[in-house]
């Protein structure tokens, strides 16, 4: 059979194309649904219509340059589809989704969506299935009907085409946009400073409450790289290595805090467990329990060292705070909510686990969830640990919820110490207590709560309750296992961060803890109480009672390396030398050794401050120069051969899987 087709422009006239019609279609369509993209991107994030439209009216300059980004994208795009419906349901789609997760982000844990989140995998999928309430499902149709809607009019736009080389120049143009604005080459900078754009690193939700969701999430592109400080040099740092070799002979023949005949000529076991969300529940406000959930954090409260530490969480993020503890390095100096475990250790970088290994202890880290989760597997071997039990290797481990129970994990640290000649050092994590919160997961609660709070906020915290008892209950026995050993053995209990106790903050704000759940509205004295969590620690030979009335997690290692008057190596003996003189070091939090607070670090620490962060930034990203003038086999000491090899693939009992075969299914644990 013979088709005579003829070319497109041979048509009869009536039969052609408005072709002026449907260039202007084409333009309306690329202008139009960028500015209907973002309004509809901060309706979804803000939640009501009267703050979104006061925000665009008060804001139009940069309303302007979030709809000029969204419409780089539709362009580029586009220029790579060649269909305009299609092009714009992807970039209604790809737009919507950042503007959910960073919904979802916000009500769970206080912190948009940032770039580097995407490299999160599979931790960053789970969100999904912790979106329960009204508001969340009805965004999600909301964004599935617009993404629908815009596809739609692939039948009744008018076809209109590009030519080849037009395309390529669009995308190019489109692409180079992009870069330059999340790179912020000059001229880019100078259009942001033109139009008055302020990047608030520091804080990132009023970040991008303040720019809106498409401008501040491209201008942290940039932010994945840690820029160079302005004073770091090989100058600098030996001018530190300098200050502390001084420092260190000052401090020499100190008397010992910890008494040698007690240890028997024994090295003790050090054993850190940064337990899951935990805190301590008794000290909302205005409720009451009707037993106490935590009496063993009490009692080693009043009998031993203890105090808080300042975290630079809250209600998930647990890798920065392993960070800031291992490493000695503070969160503080890089870019706000970014994960150093996905983004920054790519190589050997010296911590309290490398440090032990060097004085002749079998370093090990225990974690009773799966080893993937943050990148642990690839990190602890940078960081120098000889071995990482993950849930992988627990056999037949006893549940309790949804995840390996604390008791399950105090019968691993036992048993591996019990079996280990070497003395040990252990971090271990723990997973039961994590959130949600919001269904009784331990079926009838123990502790029952009386306050003001409404029956969901009730459930809430008597679930978190049980939980917190159930942490404080495998402290105990590990306590009464080792009480009875003639082991040395030195254990350090701290939370990771403060739970998510439903979503903005509700139970904090129902019990009177803080008076709004505006994070950004809080006072100082708020943010201390967001981030302060209970550390205690015990050991059964004789060490003096200490107070620490608050303490930042990157200070941790070295105030436990002086207790156990162990030589510190370089940074961590700078990092005691700071503590001195501002234990509590957060982004937006200053606490001085007067216990005063500030927003920034006051004038007569800044230099010090500033040495920090300095050997934080040569340690990390920059030349190692601090390992030329001290530390050096500590400080480029690499990872080691056998790292795991007691777990490896054919050292894994047949029965290691991680859960047991009568365990409920495991709900996911993006908000860690």
């Amino acid at each position: 059979m013979h088709l005579n087709l003829k070319p497109r422009n041979h048509l009869p006239k009536k039969m052609r194309p408005n072709r002026l019609g449907a260039t202007i279609s084409l333009l309306l369509f690329m202008i139009c649904l960028p500015i209907l993209s973002v309004a509809g991107m901060e309706l979804l994030e803000r939640g009501t219509l009267h703050e979104t439209v006061q925000w665009i009216t008060s804001n139009r300059s940069l309303f302007l340059l979030n709809v000029a980004i969204s419409f780089c994208l539709l362009a580029f795009i586009y220029a790579v589809v060649g269909s305009l419906a299609i092009s714009g349901s992807i970039a209604t789609l790809l737009l919507g989704l950042m503007a959910l997760i960073s919904y979802m982000k916000v009500k769970m844990i206080g912190e948009p969506f940032f770039p580097w989140d995407i490299l999160l995998n599979k931790e960053s999928m789970d969100i999904a299935s912790l979106v329960t309430g009204k508001a969340a499902l009805l965004r999600i149709g909301i964004v599935v009907i617009a993404v629908i809607l815009v596809f739609l009019l692939k039948w009744v736009l008018p076809r209109v085409s590009l030519s080849i080389i037009s395309r390529i120049g669009l995308g190019l143009f489109s692409l180079y946009a992009l870069y330059a604005f999340a790179i912020k080459t000059p001229l880019a900078g100078k259009i942001l400073d033109h139009i008055g754009v302020n990047e608030i690193v520091w804080n990132q939700k009023e970040n991008y409450a303040n720019n809106g969701l498409a401008l501040a999430f491209t201008l942290n592109v940039k932010n994945s790289i840690v820029q160079k400080p302005e004073t770091y040099s090989d100058q600098s740092i030996a001018a530190v290595a300098a200050n502390l070799q001084e420092v260190g002979m000052q401090k020499a023949g100190l008397k010992k805090s910890v008494d040698a005949d007690s240890l028997k000529g024994k090295k003790p076991n050090v054993i850190f467990i940064m337990s899951e969300a935990f805190w301590d529940p008794t000290l909302l406000t205005n409720v009451k329990f009707s037993e106490d959930p935590v009496p063993t954090l009490h009692r080693l409260q009043k009998e031993s060292t203890s105090g808080y530490l300042l975290s630079p969480q809250f209600g998930g993020g647990t890798s920065n705070v392993e960070f800031e503890v291992l490493t000695g390095n503070s969160m503080s100096f890089l870019p706000g909510g970014s994960i150093p475990y996905q983004q920054y250790i790519t190589k050997p970088v010296p911590s309290l686990a490398s440090y032990f290994a060097d004085q002749g202890y079998k370093s090990m880290g225990i974690h009773s969830y799966e080893g993937w989760f943050w990148n642990r597997n690839s990190v602890y071997k940078e960081l120098g640990f000889q071995s990482f039990k993950s849930s992988e290797h627990f056999v037949n481990p006893e549940m309790k919820g949804y995840f390996i129970s604390d008791a399950e994990v105090s019968r691993s640290i036992i048993d591996e110490v019990d079996k280990t000649e070497d003395p040990m050092f252990m971090y271990t994590v723990t997973m039961q207590n994590h959130g949600p919160y919001d269904e009784p997961r331990y079926g009838e609660n123990q502790f029952k709560a009386q306050g003001d709070l409404t029956p969901e906020a009730k459930t809430i915290l008597e679930t978190y309750a049980q939980g917190a008892h159930d942490a404080d209950q495998s402290l105990q026995m590990l306590i009464d296992h080792f009480q009875e050993s003639d082991e040395p053995t030195m254990i350090v209990f701290y939370g990771d961060h403060l739970p998510m106790l439903g979503l903005d903050y509700q139970v904090y704000k129902e019990a009177g803890f803080i008076q709004t759940s505006n994070a950004n509205n809080w006072s100082l004295e708020e943010v201390k109480k967001m981030h302060s969590i209970p550390l205690v620690t015990w050991s059964n030979f004789d060490m003096p009672k200490q107070d620490i009335p608050l303490l930042s997690d990157s200070f941790l290692g070295a105030h436990v390396l002086d207790m156990l008057h162990m030589e510190k190596p370089a940074n961590f003996k700078l990092n005691a030398e700071l503590a001195a003189q501002v234990p509590g070091l957060l982004s937006n939090l200053v606490v001085d050794a007067n216990q005063e607070l500030h927003a920034g670090v006051p004038e007569s620490v800044q230099a010090l401050r500033d040495d920090y962060r300095n050997v934080q930034y040569d340690l990390l990203f920059g030349k190692q120069y601090l390992a030329e003038h001290i530390d050096h086999e500590y400080l480029t000491k690499t990872s080691q051969d056998s790292y795991n090899a007691e777990f490896n693939e054919g050292n894994v009992p047949p029965q290691a899987a991680g859960v047991s075969n009568n365990s409920p299914p495991a709900k996911p644990v993006s908000a860690q």
